[in-house]
């Protein structure tokens, strides 16, 4: 197992593998549709988004946290 201590980075690996995932396929089909080479458009576009999310929940996270904590009693 993972130790708790890397709480964060594992948390924002999950996050962001599965955020890229479904917007990357949502927004693939949104805007070529469902064509015959899809899987691999929509590949390409995942490899990408999760290059962009991972640092990205990384970094917002802590912010977020913070925004919730601040409005939640």
């Amino acid at each position: 197992m993972i130790s708790a201590k890397y709480h964060r980075f594992v948390f924002a690996f999950f996050m962001a593998l599965l955020m890229s995932c479904i917007m990357s396929f949502v927004i693939t089909v949104y805007n070529v549709g469902f064509i015959p080479n899809l899987l691999s458009v929509w590949l390409n576009a995942w490899a990408f988004a999760f290059i962009v999310a991972f640092p990205t929940v990384v970094f917002v996270s802590p912010i977020v946290h913070r925004l919730v904590a601040k409005v939640i009693k």
